[in-house]
């Protein structure tokens, strides 16, 4: 499975944990950035062109960090075809995918410890999308939408 991973300043430490902890199960890893740490930079320069590349199939998933995760999600939805979260529980971390097909989950590297984004980032991982006739039938009202 190829992963994207993005972060700005406020996600770069949290980015700089989960990267070789992805690479520890086995993911092929893109990094999006940011690549050092610099407080003046903006979650949209790494987070979109991230999102376009899932948009694309050239990744399968992705996760997106900034100080909150909000701002990272926001810009995120801008792209068609990016399913974007801000997730802190582990419930929803596999459920968007199931229910939703999620595919890019928003962490908070402000609020997210890395212990706890590691057990996110397993179960948003390894979920898979059910493709139920509900679940089919809203999404394509969401893909409606970025027509």
């Amino acid at each position: 499975m190829k992963i994207g991973i993005a972060a700005d300043h406020g996600g770069y430490e949290l980015k700089e944990i989960i990267h070789p902890f992805l690479e520890s199960l086995g993911y092929e890893v893109t990094d999006y950035g940011a690549f050092e740490l610099d407080n003046t930079d903006d979650y949209p320069d790494f987070v979109v062109p991230m999102g376009r590349a899932l948009a694309d199939k050239e990744l399968d998933r992705a996760i997106a960090i900034c100080g909150s995760g909000v701002g990272a999600s926001v810009a995120a939805n801008k792209i068609a075809g990016v399913r974007a979260a801000l997730i802190n529980d582990h419930f929803s971390a596999h459920q968007g995918v199931e229910d939703d097909d999620l595919n890019m989950l928003c962490l908070g590297g402000r609020v997210t410890g890395y212990m706890a984004a590691q057990e996110l980032i397993t179960a948003f991982l390894t979920a898979r999308f059910t493709g139920a006739e509900r679940h089919m039938r809203r999404l394509h009202k969401v893909h409606l939408l970025e027509k």
